[in-house]
């Protein structure tokens, strides 16, 4: 039986995938205490034990802002854990499933980033990602990279659940509406993961390593997406004081950060729909999926 081991199994992606790649085979998910990221003995002895045929990363350092003055952490956690991930990977035949970010370009323009595209991070997250994608691939050809953006989920912490609770807290809201993304759902990821592993598990002699880019198809302000949600919110009873009319736009300069973010974070996954045959839904589904998760759980 095949075994999958999943970091990081309490994050948003790696919750998902526990559910999403059961059916592929042994399901062993570990957290920062079983396996740290920040500590290299700690990967490497949890490998030797356990011995995964399929390791997938979500688990990453992604305090944005943080990262700024935790470059050190930021990049162990993120550029040497998968470097050495992807070394165990190569010496024993694994593939390696790993996840990156829309950060590692400038954000600069408006059109959707593609694959070859010259990375350009602005910010110590973005560098790390990037540099943990070019020690991956330095290492080992058996990976898929899967860069994403905007990730959201019923499960922790993200700009979804943010939106809900302020807005049963308050009567009005600014948000940035100069950043353009597609908000990408951690099922939708987990889902689309599942259907690459079992593409290689069918036939890993003729499977399509590389990098990836898997985000939702549409676009929209970091505005726009909350005024939907809110909305859609509201239409199922979420008992919010806020309606969607009453968030209100502003630039990214009247919103300063430590972490520069991308004006632009569309992704192309044109790869990803020609190697692989998939075409992903609009990222409104997954808003909508996820209120509904929630709403039930409630």
């Amino acid at each position: 039986m095949t075994r999958i081991l999943i970091t990081g199994k309490n994050g948003q992606v790696g919750h998902e995938l526990q559910r999403a790649l059961a059916p592929l085979g042994e399901i062993i998910a570990v957290d920062r205490q079983q396996l740290d990221l920040a500590k290299p003995d700690s990967i490497l002895t949890q490998l030797a034990k356990l011995q995964p045929d399929v390791i997938v990363n979500p688990a990453a350092y992604t305090a944005v802002d943080k990262a700024e003055s935790e470059s050190e952490l930021a990049c162990a956690v993120n550029a040497v854990a998968p470097g050495i991930l992807a070394q165990w990977a190569d010496v024993h035949g694994a593939l390696l499933v790993h996840y990156s970010t829309d950060y590692v370009f400038n954000g600069a323009g408006n059109k959707p980033w593609r694959e070859d595209d010259a990375a350009d991070p602005q910010s110590a997250y973005g560098l790390s990602k990037w540099r943990g994608e070019q020690a991956i691939r330095a290492a080992t050809q058996r990976h898929l990279i899967l860069r994403t953006s905007w990730v959201f989920g019923a499960h922790g912490a993200n700009f979804l659940k943010t939106m809900l609770r302020l807005a049963a807290e308050r009567t009005e809201l600014k948000v940035v509406a100069d950043q353009i993304g597609a908000p990408t759902s951690a099922a939708l990821i987990a889902d689309t993961t599942a259907r690459l592993i079992e593409r290689y598990l069918a036939d890993n002699q003729r499977f399509p390593f590389g990098t990836y880019h898997l985000a939702a198809a549409g676009e929209i302000s970091w505005h726009g997406y909350a005024q939907y949600l809110i909305g859609k919110a509201r239409q199922l009873g979420f008992p919010l004081t806020l309606s969607p009319e009453a968030v209100l736009g502003i630039p990214t300069e009247a919103y300063p950060l430590p972490a520069k973010r991308p004006a632009n974070s569309r992704l192309d996954c044109g790869k990803l729909r020609h190697a692989f045959g998939l075409t992903l839904p609009d990222w409104r589904d997954g808003v909508k999926q996820t209120l509904a998760a929630l709403k039930t759980a409630n």
